[in-house]
């Protein structure tokens, strides 16, 4: 598998079909996304290793490993790690479209807006 590095960390796509895909997601410790979201995808974040503050429509959520949110399409996300180790989640989207390109970043630590 192929890594996708980012200024927050990296991906690696584990599956990639025609009604899903599958990524495992690494956060580097003090590293965040940008505040999104997407019109075509809905995800299902689940924390593997580390832990996650996850604000999802304002509401902030505090996940250790083991846990996991579900975020519907339309819905403002963001995910940061607040730790001290590198944050592991897999990262499950559903929906008619997965392609990068249907991310709308609100916030970006990167200039990405």
């Amino acid at each position: 598998m192929d890594k996708d590095y980012r200024p927050w960390g990296y991906y690696e796509v584990i599956s990639s079909e025609t009604d899903h895909k599958v990524k495992r997601i690494v956060v580097y410790p003090g590293k965040r996304l940008s505040l999104q979201r997407h019109l075509l995808r809905a995800e299902h974040w689940h924390v593997v290793r580390g832990e996650a503050t996850v604000s999802l429509d304002g509401q902030s959520l505090h996940l250790k490993a083991g846990r996991s949110v579900d975020i519907p399409r339309g819905t403002l996300h963001r995910i940061m790690n607040p730790g001290t180790e590198n944050l592991v989640l897999i990262e499950i989207q559903s929906g008619a479209y997965f392609g990068e390109d249907d991310i709308e970043r609100i916030e970006d630590d990167y200039g990405r807006t």
